[in-house]
Formats: structure tokens, sequence, C-alpha cells
């Protein structure tokens, strides 16, 4: 069997390439069971995951906690919104009480960048990093990427645009380190008041126009604008931002081609996108969310795997 290279899934930016294949390819393996009469495996049945968030996330640790269920491994879900957290108790604290009761492997979201490495520095357990701040969401890149792969096959050469709220998206920085080692051109499009300056130095295109960019692109994953963490006016009126990057059943008629269409949800639909749009057939969004469960399968396993190394 093949094994990863890395002890944690921190962030795509510094996940070797070849782990990257390895885990999507037992994300096939794991997808091809999940779909059977009998879904689960006793893989890790003497395994036991915390799942700590920090901030709410429904979708992403429903999808985690159905993985590690499937998986047949213990599972202790932690909400901070109603722990001793608000009292005054630092994540470590928090953390090495929950490992004091034996915990394997900690999923963590958390609103501060770079928490979970700080995480995987101090305390004895391999960590999933499920989204820190504004940084990165490396499982929603993974299966973002397995679910192009299933449309597109190999990403070597394909052009992928992502659209919308750049600046604010830790989903835009995990997909463009994770298609830009998969050999895919990345072009980001939205108001420049929405893409960070630096951007340039990661390798991808950058476009404030919406038509000529589903011009270029195989694939487009359309992002939310987050208003939660925006604390200035990024363009003029909603109107404004739809009018000029709304994804459309007109926009779509005028090109000669049929594109793949993701979203990580969660959609504010006919904002950045229409109903009409997002349920269509050219949308893959709720393959996304199977194929999430899947990748997530696949990150679990192999990470404890080396759990049994080490």
């Amino acid at each position: 069997m093949m094994h990863l290279q890395s002890k944690h899934l921190l962030g795509i930016r510094d996940l070797p390439k070849s782990d990257i294949t390895i885990i999507l390819e037992w994300a096939a393996h794991f997808k091809e069971i999940i779909n059977r009469p009998i879904k689960k495996v006793p893989t890790l049945r003497d395994t036991t995951i915390a799942n700590i968030f920090f901030e709410n996330s429904t979708r992403t640790r429903l999808s985690f906690e159905l993985a590690q269920k499937r998986l047949s491994a213990d599972v202790v879900n932690f909400s901070a919104a109603s722990s001793s957290v608000k009292k005054g108790e630092t994540l470590i604290d928090t953390v090495n009480n929950i490992l004091a009761m034996k915990v394997d492997m900690v999923v963590m979201r958390h609103s501060e960048p770079g928490a979970a490495r700080f995480l995987a520095e101090n305390v004895d357990s391999r960590v999933i990093n499920a989204g820190d701040g504004t940084h990165e969401h490396p499982t929603q890149a993974l299966l973002d990427a397995f679910s192009l792969q299933e449309k597109l096959g190999d990403l070597k050469g394909k052009h992928i645009a992502i659209v919308g709220d750049i600046t604010h998206s830790r989903v835009a920085l995990s997909n463009i380190h994770c298609l830009k080692k998969l050999g895919a051109m990345v072009r980001v499009c939205g108001p420049t008041t929405l893409i960070p300056k630096y951007i340039d130095s990661l390798g991808v295109e950058v476009s404030n126009n919406l038509d000529e960019t589903l011009e270029w692109c195989d694939a487009v994953n359309m992002l939310r604008i987050q208003m939660e963490r925006q604390t200035d006016a990024n363009f003029p009126s909603l109107r404004d931002y739809m009018l000029k990057f709304q994804l459309n059943a007109e926009r779509l008629s005028q090109l000669k081609k049929e594109l793949v269409i993701l979203h990580p949800g969660p959609i504010n639909r006919g904002v950045e996108i229409t109903s009409q749009v997002a349920d269509s057939d050219q949308s893959v969004i709720l393959e996304q969310v199977e194929n999430g469960v899947a990748v997530r399968m696949a990150v679990i396993f192999l990470l404890a795997q080396g759990m049994s190394r080490s």
C-alpha cells in the first residue's frame, strides 16, 4: 500500500503532489464503497477522532462525521460555542483535555490562520485542518479536484476559473495550490477589491471580466461573497456585483461549450449563481457533497495508517 509522506493535513501548499495523488486514488475506492448497500467498513474500529469546531460549519462537520462513521471510528464532537473556551480556556488546554481521553486524531476548524499548524506542533495527535480563518481548507480543495477529475480526467493543461470573493476565501487559496500541483491552468476572476495583491506570486491569471473568463475555462468554481469577513465596501452594490459576476443561464447560453460548474457552498442563490444554473446538468454541486465524504474517508484512513507506522 502507498503511504502519505505527511503526518497531518494542515494545508495544500506544503502537501507533496504524491500525497494528493494517493488521496484522490483512495477517494475513488471509498466512493465505490459508500455506494454499496452496506456502506460501512471496519477499518478504523479502534480509532477515536475528535471534531473540534471553533466556528460553525454544519456541512463540513457532518461530512467529516459521516466519513468517520463509515470507517467505524469512534467520534467525539466538540463545539467551542457551548464550551469552557468562552471562560478563557486556551486552545491547547481544550485539546489536551480531549487528548487525555485517548483521542487519536483531531479535526479542527478555527477562525485564526495557522491554528491547525500550531495545534499539530503542540499535541501528540494527527491533525486535519477543516478550515483556518482565511488561510486554507485542504479537504475542500481535494474534493473539488476529485470532482473535476471525474468530469475532465487528467487536470494537466485544463483551464479552471475561480470566481468571486478570492480575498476572504480559504477555499480559493487551497484550490489554487492543489490545481497548480496537478498541472491545471488557474485564473481568478472578481472585483479588483476582492482579489489579493499577492495573487500573481501564486502563478495564476487575474481577470475582472467574467464573460471572457467563461470563454477561457473548462470549469468554473463559484464562490460566495463572505460578507461576515468584510469590513469595507468592496463593490458599489450587490446589484452591481450580480450584473458583472453572477453566473446565470443567459451568460451560459452565449458559450459554444458546456462548462463544469462547482460551488463549495453555502450557495447564495440569486447572487453569485442563479438556482437555474446551480441545479442544471452542468453543475456538479451535489456530486461535490458526495465526493466530500469519500475524500475525507481517504484522508482519515491514510493518516490513521501513518499512526500505526510511527
